[in-house]
């Protein structure tokens, strides 16, 4: 437990900007709604001028904005494209003129609107559809790198499969579900992988570097087996805005499965349904199999049949001393998916612990302040059961309740 304080590096368009002040900093990313893929995040920050110099930003220019942990490492927080810049005079005086500079900027998903696509795709798996279609538009090709590039530009040991990489991230490849063949029918980038995403259970992300990612079904509890959780105590949170939810709009108690050619498979819970009425949905996704839809649908339904506790927010200040370096670093760190373990919460909300994976968090800074706000579902609406070949070599048997078949495991360690 020791004292710290924000040390910023904001880069635009390769200029560095570290020994600027910054105020009023605003970063957004992640999702507020399980049942909706991520939007593009969101930073806003405003940039302190008292010596009238011309600040080399324009629209598009590319923004990264990093924070010093408690370790003395740079972490990048956020990463993107600036879209609105505002410049005025905040105060003057015989001696000096104090501006303002606001610039907002938003992450690489909310450029993918407004790229166009056949969308010709064969039969395979999620993972390897979205990145089929996201490797063109995220990668230059030969005739696209400008003439004057030369080898001098990377590093060492760059290599021409990612010189050119403008912001794809981590794919997972395979994937989990098989998904039906596209023909040429064209549609903007965004939507389509949504799609591709919601079909194969899982979800698309920037990462903080701004990179487009793909997490499928089994992402989650995979992580979690290998890292295990973030352990989080209330009581070094801030006490006011500590907030759960319970929302009938949760419920899902009679799910339809669209897939293949319009076929549908269903699955409800008719003791659900006496106590909150029908709750239904019909989730589209281009899904190969029946089977896998069957899957799907059981898995919505066994799982949100009844309401569950949301943890709609908690926040905490990252210049508290009481807070630990290890604790700071990785909420310095957060990022969509990331297991928690909170404890020392109110006895009356969730028991006084909630686990679950984060969806979204906010940063926000003034002078010297650094809070992060979180909002975090149950583990339970994440977890799918894992295939033999993806338990982590590492397990063994002893670490598993003996009680725990096979076919009820979502989770081993």
């Amino acid at each position: 437990m020791t004292a710290w304080s924000p040390v910023w590096q904001l880069s635009i368009d390769g200029g560095n900007y570290q020994t600027v002040t910054l105020a009023n900093l605003v970063v957004t990313s992640g999702r507020t709604d399980i049942y909706s893929q991520p939007v593009a995040g969101y930073a806003f920050v405003e940039i302190v001028n008292t010596d009238q110099s011309t600040l080399a930003i324009d629209v598009n220019d590319s923004f990264a904005l990093q924070v010093k942990n408690s370790s003395g490492t740079f972490v990048p927080i956020f990463g993107g494209y600036v879209t609105d810049i505002d410049q005025s005079v905040k105060s003057s005086g015989s001696k000096a003129i104090v501006q303002t500079f606001k610039v907002t900027a938003l992450g690489t998903l909310s450029k993918l609107p407004k790229v166009l696509t056949d969308g010709v795709l064969s039969k395979d798996f999620d993972g390897n559809q979205i990145k089929t279609i996201l490797t063109p538009i995220l990668f230059n090709q030969w005739n696209e790198v400008p003439a004057a590039t030369t080898w001098a530009t990377y590093t060492a040991t760059e290599t021409w499969a990612n010189a050119q990489n403008t912001g794809l991230g981590e794919i997972d490849v395979p994937g989990d579900y098989e998904l039906t063949a596209r023909t040429s029918n064209t549609t903007d980038v965004y939507s389509l992988i949504s799609g591709l995403a919601t079909s194969g259970v899982g979800y698309i992300y920037e990462d903080a570097q701004g990179r487009i990612c793909y997490a499928d079904s089994t992402h989650r509890g995979e992580y979690l087996a290998t890292n295990g959780y973030i352990e989080l105590s209330g009581n070094d949170a801030l006490s006011r805005g500590i907030a759960t939810s319970r929302r009938i709009g949760d419920i899902r108690n009679k799910v339809t499965i669209t897939y293949k050619n319009n076929a549908q498979q269903t699955a409800e819970n008719t003791a659900s349904q006496t106590l909150y009425g029908i709750q239904a949905q019909n989730i589209q996704t281009t899904i190969e199999n029946a089977a896998d839809a069957t899957s799907q649908a059981n898995f919505y339904l066994a799982l949100r049949a009844y309401p569950q506790s949301l943890f709609k927010s908690i926040t905490f200040e990252l210049t508290n001393p009481e807070l630990d370096n290890a604790d700071r670093n990785a909420l310095i760190g957060a990022f969509m998916g990331m297991p928690v373990d909170i404890t020392n919460l109110p006895t009356n909300m969730t028991g006084g612990r909630f686990q679950g994976f984060v969806e979204g968090w906010t940063f926000s800074a003034g002078f010297n302040k650094l809070q992060i706000t979180l909002n975090v579902s149950p583990i339970a609406f994440s977890l799918q059961a894992f295939k033999w070949l993806n338990v982590p070599a590492t397990e063994n048997w002893t670490t598993i309740n003996p009680l725990l078949d096979w076919t009820n495991a979502t989770i081993v360690a």
